[in-house]
């Protein structure tokens, strides 16, 4: 896999020579295609998929192939043969890899770009994962104190919005923070210390708007089926003056009680859509992989369902090969090719 690996990569920077260079902290940097960018319908519902982890599979060898056996870039496939018409993309401040920094997000938003699908980008404000039980601090930024911290998620956001806005690329959304059930940025922004974490929040959404005034700006928590963790945080926000356009959930379903897991975040979506005014996202959804005929089933269900104050949903991480990454198992392709999971995208 490392000779894999190493020529791949290396076809890669031959191939964007022009336009790029590869380096130790920027695997893949800025470029994509040179195709004429197609038209982008941003009024349907979002059927969308992360695909972050795609330019390492990419550099490892792994290849995308249709049910019939065609062979097809990932996110032309996903369009293609899935339904797909957006892409969520996740941004960390200084990964130690480069994998998901802002070149490595400029590249592959680009490659969305130029398919004429529509753009998400999830700050994680994090050199690594932020989910429910992780919200590390950047290491630059470990010892700012707020004023400094409120800085630098400031220059962060602008820094990566202006790099997509200088080659006219706009995200219809941008998330500010990835599952914050508990907070961002901890210790100064968790959610008990809500002044904080609402600032925090704050100077990300002036900093989106100050670039792109019709990006919509999500706050994203996890377990949508669990409406005290969004009571919680959307309270904190409404106690604060906080300010967002979109509420965001993760939705992560066992098969054995997807239905009624499913069930309670629909009821949900509408609770807190009623409570806070505003619309929701499901930013991240996913089963097992061996899962496709039921996840199936649950997205169809969400988007039958989930009414007028659901806007789209977003698959995680569906090119993912099994057991990738550690162990990670929910994507939906098998052996590199789409199950059954997103087949209500293409109704």
């Amino acid at each position: 896999m490392n000779i894999i690996k190493n020529i791949a990569s290396a076809a890669a920077c031959v191939a964007l020579m022009s336009l790029c260079a590869c380096t130790q902290d920027s695997p893949i940097t800025v470029g994509g295609t040179t195709e004429e960018p197609q038209p982008i319908d941003r009024t349907a519902f979002a059927k969308g998929a992360d695909v972050s982890w795609l330019s390492q599979l990419e550099a490892q060898g792994y290849t995308f192939s249709n049910a019939d056996g065609v062979q097809k870039e990932c996110m032309q496939l996903l369009k293609e043969d899935c339904g797909v018409n957006a892409i969520r993309l996740r941004v960390w401040v200084n990964p130690a890899e480069g994998w998901n920094n802002i070149d490595d997000v400029v590249y592959k938003a680009r490659r969305a770009n130029d398919l004429g699908l529509r753009l998400m980008i999830d700050f994680h404000f994090s050199d690594t994962w932020a989910d429910p039980g992780n919200q590390i601090t950047p290491a630059a930024w470990a010892d700012f104190d707020l004023a400094q911290l409120k800085n630098a998620v400031a220059g962060h956001v602008t820094e990566m919005l202006t790099k997509l806005k200088n080659i006219n690329i706009e995200p219809e959304w941008v998330q500010i923070g990835n599952e914050t059930r508990g907070g961002m940025l901890y210790p100064i922004g968790a959610y008990s210390n809500g002044a904080d974490f609402t600032a925090l929040v704050n100077v990300a959404y002036d900093a989106i708007k100050a670039v792109f005034p019709d990006a919509l700006a999500i706050v994203h928590l996890d377990s949508g089926d669990r409406l005290d963790l969004y009571t919680r945080i959307f309270g904190t926000l409404k106690a604060n003056a906080g300010k967002y356009d979109m509420i965001g959930m993760s939705l992560y379903p066992e098969p054995d009680s997807w239905e009624s897991t499913a069930s309670t975040c629909i009821s949900n979506i509408s609770t807190v859509a009623a409570t806070y005014g505003k619309p929701v996202m499901i930013c991240e959804v996913g089963m097992d992989y061996t899962q496709g005929e039921v996840c199936s089933k649950l997205i169809a269900k969400l988007m039958n369902e989930g009414g007028e104050n659901l806007k789209g949903i977003f698959y995680w991480e569906p090119e993912a090969p099994a057991g990738y990454n550690g162990g990670y198992n929910k994507g939906c392709f098998d052996n590199g090719t789409p199950t059954a999971a997103l087949d209500p995208f293409l109704k």
